[in-house]
């Protein structure tokens, strides 16, 4: 416990919980796609709960890390076209989340495109409990990415599982304002879709090992590229904005 008071402890915990929060931000984003498709008084509830499920996995995942790391034993093994394709138990999660985020996002989109919401096109009827157990298949799979972060940078579990408390609780505050502002501006909604539809790619490819290697696509590229385009589309807002001033000046 004495370790816990020390700079370097300190250190460890600042930069984790930083971490923990940006790559939370995908996580908060769909909780906001999703709870956006209950009734506007149901919305906060839904998002602090789902946020509140989020802590127990990695929790529970960081207290059992040794087993997380043993699950290294290949489900599925095949030798095609001169390569070797495995699928090991941690793959396996990974494949399972990929699917269901690419699946979720696609049928977004789709409903976007076609002007129907999932529930005979009226907004604001998807279950409560349909809505938080989406929440909490897509919490487990994001939990990987969060735990093994924190096996890579810190050294203690309790700094680890006060960094996910920390990081989950400053989001909890920031979920409702990004939540209102995908809602409020479909073309953000959209391009925050296509960003979790990225992201269930990525997950699909790096469940995959090729030759005994496992599939790393650099965060750093996939953070730009969402940055970039969030920002694009933040100048596309203000020049309709300043655009429909004038009309209005006029």
């Amino acid at each position: 416990m004495e370790y816990l008071f020390t700079t370097e402890a300190a250190i460890s915990l600042l930069s984790l919980t930083v971490l923990e929060i940006i790559l939370g931000v995908d996580n908060v984003v769909f909780i906001s796609i999703v709870s956006g498709k209950l009734p506007a008084e149901q919305q906060p509830r839904a998002r602090n709960i789902g946020l509140i499920l989020a802590i127990i996995p990695r929790v529970l995942l960081l207290l059992a890390i040794s087993w997380v790391l043993t699950l290294t034993q290949d489900l599925v093994d095949l030798h095609l076209f001169g390569y070797r394709f495995e699928l090991k138990g941690k793959g396996l999660i990974l494949l399972i989340g990929g699917i269901f985020l690419i699946y979720s996002s696609t049928k977004e989109i789709h409903h976007k495109m076609t002007g129907k919401d999932e529930e005979g096109g009226k907004a604001g009827t998807a279950s409560f409990r349909k809505v938080i157990l989406s929440i909490v298949l897509l919490n487990i799979v994001f939990s990987f990415d969060s735990v093994l972060t924190a096996v890579g940078l810190a050294k203690h579990v309790e700094i680890m599982i006060i960094a996910v408390i920390i990081s989950s609780l400053i989001m909890m505050g920031f979920a409702g304002k990004i939540s209102d502002f995908v809602n409020a501006n479909p073309t953000v909604k959209v391009l925050a879709l296509s960003f979790l539809l990225m992201i269930g790619m990525l997950l699909m490819a790096e469940a995959i090992e090729i030759n005994g290697h496992e599939v790393e696509v650099p965060k750093g590229y996939v953070y730009f590229a969402m940055a970039f385009s969030l920002f694009v589309e933040l100048l596309n807002l203000r020049i309709s904005k300043t655009n429909e001033n004038l009309r209005q000046e006029e």
